[in-house]
């Protein structure tokens, strides 16, 4: 065989080698539109998750108007719309990049939102309105624990900050590594599929601190010290709101996927499980204690139930959704009356019951009750012993924080309405308006 058929020879080789592993690589037109067809099913899906998230502004706004009275309406529905609306800036320009960024957390990071993020990307959009209104989530939580005493610059300020920096860098531990980060609680194997820490906790502990440093609402405490009710303006308001919230939670555990997937089912029955458990063992146990079904009580058992089941939803059997949801509608209503009777810190809405405590309830679910790696099916006390980190970090990091802001800008342009503003109403003294034009009926309580 001379040179020149020899090189023919290994050439031809060469190139049907080479031809082979192409072909074997090769994505077949049929797979292709499969995958385009599946991140397509991926990016609607997450994006109607993301606009019942966003609806769940208006349950807020409708709980928290209606649990409190009816000169400071105005005022509630102004703190609802602007939380999200600085929140959406300040999270797209910085908090985004914070939490998900490729150097992302508290001291490597990435700001102005996108940075590190492909713009052409069309996942990546829906990504950032889906954490967007997380965020904002996180944020409304603290002006119910507030209400009827804030001033309105002092909650721009402090909606500002929490979700240009605080809410971000906490997720960024937790959740870091949906995107482009990555946390340390994530490599510890925290788990939070939805947020009962992430969101809720961080939310809670937030409205813990500013309602200790604003103080009571006037008359709360008699001199006895002890607490008054101090009776919100429309219960049926409120009841819609919760109604609004429990169909926005459709979108917050099930779109957690973030996939178009069967698992989204699965975790609405979970996630619906726990609210109705929640909301009869809340009515049982204020039955049992005040003698009554309590509404307000009953209402706030079925958030307490929806936030606990919002970190353990995906993995727990629907029997565990139930007790879960159960434990949280207990929960919520002792919490409540601590809170309000031996703490002396005065939660209109019981946003830190609900939110606080009920979130850490949840975190700490996942350790008991999940079934790859809970307690009770047999995974030991590893998961129950990473969720408690989780959950007191969260509570470090944001009750530690809120305490340092809410003092910061109470010293600075001041925190707190004068006594004349908080007797008078909100709505007059900050807005110039009333909500109810024409009925209004002024108290000094």
């Amino acid at each position: 065989m001379n040179a020149l058929k020899f090189r023919i020879i290994v050439i031809g080789l060469i190139v049907l080698l080479t031809g082979s592993v192409l072909a074997e690589d090769a994505i077949s037109p049929v797979e292709a539109a499969k995958e385009e067809l599946q991140t397509n099913i991926n990016i609607v899906w997450t994006c109607i998750a993301a606009f019942l998230v966003f609806f769940m502004q208006a349950g807020f706004a409708m709980v928290e108007a209606g649990f409190t009275r009816a000169k400071n309406a105005v005022n509630i529905l102004m703190k609802n719309l602007m939380d999200f609306s600085i929140g959406s800036i300040a999270f797209f320009v910085v908090g985004f990049g914070l939490m998900f960024g490729k150097t992302n957390g508290l001291f490597g990071t990435t700001l102005f939102g996108l940075a590190g993020v492909e713009p052409g990307a069309d996942w990546n959009w829906t990504f950032l309105i889906f954490q967007t209104v997380f965020a904002a989530t996180a944020a409304t939580i603290v002006s119910g624990a507030m209400a009827e005493r804030t001033k309105f610059v002092g909650y721009l300020i402090y909606s500002f900050f929490i979700t240009l920096f605080i809410y971000p860098i906490f997720g960024s531990w937790a959740w870091g590594g949906l995107l482009d980060g990555g946390g340390w609680l994530e490599k510890l194997g925290f788990l939070d599929f939805a947020g009962s820490t992430v969101v809720h906790s961080v939310g809670g502990w937030l409205a813990l601190a500013g309602a200790i440093v604003l103080g009571p609402r006037l008359g709360k405490y008699g001199p006895d010290k002890k607490p008054k009710a101090i009776l919100g303006h429309n219960i049926p308001l409120a009841a819609l709101g919760v109604f609004i919230l429990w169909f926005g939670w459709f979108g917050f555990n099930p779109g957690s996927t973030t996939t178009g997937e069967g698992l989204i089912g699965y975790i609405a029955v979970t996630t619906n499980l726990a609210a109705a458990a929640g909301a009869i063992v809340a009515m049982c146990v204020s039955w049992i204690i005040v003698k009554k079904p309590d509404a307000s009580m009953t209402l706030n058992g079925a958030l307490a139930g929806l936030v606990s089941i919002t970190a353990p939803c995906d993995g727990v059997s629907p029997i565990g959704a139930i007790l879960i949801g159960a434990a949280g509608g207990a929960l919520v209503v002792l919490s409540v009356m601590f809170i309000d009777n031996v703490l002396k810190v005065d939660d209109p809405v019981g946003a830190v019951s609900v939110h606080g405590v009920c979130g850490a309830w949840g975190t700490l679910s996942c350790g008991l009750f999940n079934m790859e790696s809970g307690l009770f099916y047999g995974g030991g006390i590893k998961q129950l012993g990473v969720q408690a980190t989780g959950a007191g970090a969260a509570f470090l990091w944001a009750f530690g924080l809120g305490l340092i802001l809410f003092i910061t800008i109470s010293k600075t342009i001041g925190l707190r309405v004068s006594p004349e503003e908080e007797l008078k109403g909100l709505d007059i003294g900050e807005h110039g308006m009333e909500a109810y034009s024409g009925f209004q009926i002024f108290s000094t309580t």
